[in-house]
């Protein structure tokens, strides 16, 4: 926007890749730290306090008058976000009913489109204002939403299952007819005590970080790293931070059509994220992830591909190829790969360690979304396919080992899935029958499960042994 350049300066793009980046660099080490605090106070006194330090960066960034005053806001807004996106999807995933946790859970991440592509738009109708107005109105927009947020906080109620963890029974009890949960479901998973995550249930950030790597747990905490950090990878915060760059690099005028462009993939996001939201209970984690990883690793090579070969210049079809495909990698990422991630990370947790597991993957999530925000203007300027491929490649990648790892968890109550996981970890879909031809590495699924092949087959002698004295009695 010339009217930040006015302001501002020009900015050099490893300066600008910075600048964007910051805000998720800065959001990864409160998120890392927001699990503890989460248990002891609860899960929305933790969301306030993000979403007040979210305003306080937005009004910095919105009054600066210097670069340097300009990226302190962004790390006050970054700290924001890290406090409250991971607590968020927890505190969803304990207070939905099973059938609807998909959909609940996909909530967050519908808003933030619809609050993407207003943004786009509100940014195409600023640019026309011929002052720093142009850019500090989105700013203070974004103030005031953080505000309402906060004081939302305090008239929502807490988590029933944090209520159970905490000894408040029955608060929990009148927080789940307060929900409108059914008596029967509550009382098998929402209010069931596990001695377990009650025993367990400390709030010191190195107790918490010691229990999430506990041999019991340690395969759900990778797995969640896993998911949350590789999503990110796939690419697609480049897209839509430089959407208007991707697009002028394809041979679209700058400016107002490179808006204007950014805000069509807004408004067909929003279209698709619509229905994407209200079926997420209906197709499956593991659909979600093999659909969306086969969709967005092909569109990403095309790409890449495209310009390897030379074939994207200003007039011709090469540069439509390339249009279309960044309008249909944005598209299948927010029907597919945008929902299932924050989803899963927090639903596979036992109580114990649902918000300090969730808050480092959230971590690791922001940190991998600023590597993205920081490397894709530098290598765009030093090659035009060299993204591309490395993107592609990067999704590909995830698309197995998740295809290969990924129990699916859809419809399950919270304390049901935990079942799954008490077990070695298994090749699920199509890695069963990669496992048929190849055989499986017992030791290796011990350890991401907590349990080594020798502890599983002294857990599988003593069963028999019980079976067989239990025979031996049942004769005699």
């Amino acid at each position: 926007m010339p009217q930040f350049s006015e302001t501002m300066g020009e900015i050099s793009p490893g300066l600008l890749g910075f600048t964007v980046s910051v805000i998720m660099f800065a959001g990864a080490i409160p998120s890392f730290f927001s699990g503890p605090p989460a248990d002891r106070y609860g899960r929305l006194a933790v969301v306030a306090a993000g979403a007040v330090s979210f305003a306080v960066g937005a009004v910095l960034q919105a009054s600066a008058f210097s670069l340097a005053q300009f990226i302190v806001g962004r790390v006050f807004a970054g700290a924001g976000e890290g406090l409250f996106l991971g607590v968020m999807n927890v505190y969803i995933c304990e207070i939905s009913p099973s059938a609807r946790r998909g959909t609940l859970a996909s909530l967050p991440q519908l808003f933030s489109v619809l609050a993407m592509c207003a943004g786009y738009f509100t940014a195409y109708g600023s640019v026309k204002i011929q002052s720093s107005i142009a850019w500090r109105l989105p700013f203070v927009i974004m103030a005031v939403i953080a505000v309402a947020m906060a004081i939302t906080c305090f008239l929502l109620p807490p988590s029933p299952r944090w209520l159970v963890l905490r000894d408040r029974h029955e608060e929990a009890v009148a927080v789940v007819q307060r929900l409108g949960i059914r008596p029967a479901e509550a009382e098998k998973d929402i209010l069931r005590v596990r001695d377990e995550d009650v025993s367990k249930q400390q709030t010191s950030f190195s107790h918490s970080l010691r229990l999430i790597w506990a041999r019991q747990y340690r395969g759900r905490t990778i797995l969640a790293l896993f998911i949350l950090g590789m999503v990110q990878l796939s690419g697609i915060d480049g897209v839509m931070y430089y959407a208007p760059t991707l697009f002028a690099q394809a041979g679209l005028p700058e400016n107002t059509a490179g808006f204007l462009a950014s805000g069509l993939s807004g408004i067909l996001i929003v279209t698709i994220s619509i229905p994407a939201a209200i079926l997420a209970d209906k197709w499956g984690r593991r659909t979600s992830v093999i659909v969306g990883g086969v969709l967005l690793s092909s569109l990403m090579f095309l790409m890449g591909i495209m310009y390897a070969v030379g074939a994207v210049h200003h007039t011709g079809a090469g540069r439509w190829v390339v249009i279309v495909s960044i309008f249909a990698f944005a598209l299948s990422y927010a029907a597919t790969w945008a929902f299932v991630g924050k989803i899963y990370a927090s639903e596979i947790q036992p109580g114990c360690t649902r918000a300090a597991s969730n808050a480092v993957a959230t971590g690791l999530s922001f940190f991998t979304n600023g590597i993205v925000a920081l490397i894709t203007p530098i290598l765009l300027a030093k090659s035009a396919f060299g993204a591309y491929f490395l993107f592609g490649g990067l999704s590909f990648g995830t698309l197995v080992v998740l295809g290969l790892y990924m129990p699916e968890t859809r419809g399950e109550p919270l304390e049901s899935i935990q079942e799954v996981f008490s077990k070695p970890l298994q090749l699920h879909g199509f890695g069963k029958l990669l496992r048929r031809g190849l055989g499986s590495s017992s030791s290796t699924f011990g350890w991401l499960s907590g349990r080594t092949s020798v502890e599983s087959s002294t857990a599988e002698l003593d069963e028999l042994s019980r079976t067989h004295a239990a025979s031996v009695r049942v004769l005699a």
